[in-house]
């Protein structure tokens, strides 16, 4: 399954509005946003239809995955949008990964943990926000809730010292001359999840990581939470190599 879709979950009393455009998207954010709202609205239509009160519009079926046998769920889930609440320890193991990797399903997970075997986009990791329409007198007709990106692309504020590559190929090899020409150091973090611990071991405190966004969403947290220490800044590409 490729493309994008839109997709519309509602009931009389709140409406959530968003868009898929790849096969992972991680939903997160702070309690009370409507995460798990929307997983169980879902999970109702499915098991009620119209009579659940809530209606989808979509142009793929939208489906839960409930987590009990889910080897067996997802074997027979296909062009599906599968909508997944957080809680399930499967979600982060190698067995949960291989079994993506041959679905030709979309899957919007709700997680507050990044889930370092799946190959997420940073682009794909949303919170819900609140976009609610007012009618006179400040009196709330429905609540509408929008998907929102949490990492958005960042602009180069200072130089750097160091310029940390995910790859050691060719996309090293240009930001490599680059540096030389600029007169900033350039080093090869040999793989997104070393990346981590090149910025850590970096002697320089101003650092810009170059790394492939479309793999790039599991580690991002955690690198970020080195800005604590270290002004650090982030350029994603799609792709490094090739």
């Amino acid at each position: 399954m490729k493309g994008k879709f839109d997709i519309v979950v509602q009931n009389s009393i709140v409406q959530f509005k968003f868009t898929v455009t790849r096969n992972i998207t991680i939903l997160r954010g702070d309690s009370a946003t409507g995460k798990s709202t929307l997983v169980e609205m879902v999970r109702q239509y499915e098991l009620n239809g119209n009579g659940s009160g809530v209606s989808i519009s979509c142009d793929r079926k939208c489906t839960v995955l409930t987590g009990i046998r889910w080897e067996n769920e997802i074997k027979l889930i296909r062009n599906s949008i599968v909508f997944m609440d957080e809680g399930f320890e499967f979600i982060s193991s190698p067995e949960f990964a291989e079994a993506l990797r041959d679905s030709d399903n979309y899957y919007v997970i709700v997680t507050r943990e990044p889930l370092y075997n799946l190959p997420y986009s940073i682009r794909e990791i949303y919170g819900i926000k609140n976009v609610t329409r007012k009618q006179r007198y400040q009196v709330y007709d429905r609540i509408y809730s929008e998907f929102y990106p949490l990492y958005n692309p960042e602009m180069l504020s200072v130089k750097p010292e160091t310029v940390i590559v995910e790859d050691s190929n060719s996309g090293y090899e240009f930001f490599s001359a680059l540096c030389q020409k600029e007169g900033m150091k350039c080093i090869s973090a040999n793989g997104k999840s070393n990346i981590y611990s090149a910025i850590r071991e970096c002697t320089d405190s101003i650092i810009l990581v170059v790394a492939d966004g479309a793999a790039f969403g599991p580690e991002l947290e955690r690198a970020l939470s080195l800005r604590k220490v270290k002004n650090v800044m982030y350029f994603y590409r799609s792709r490094l190599s090739g």
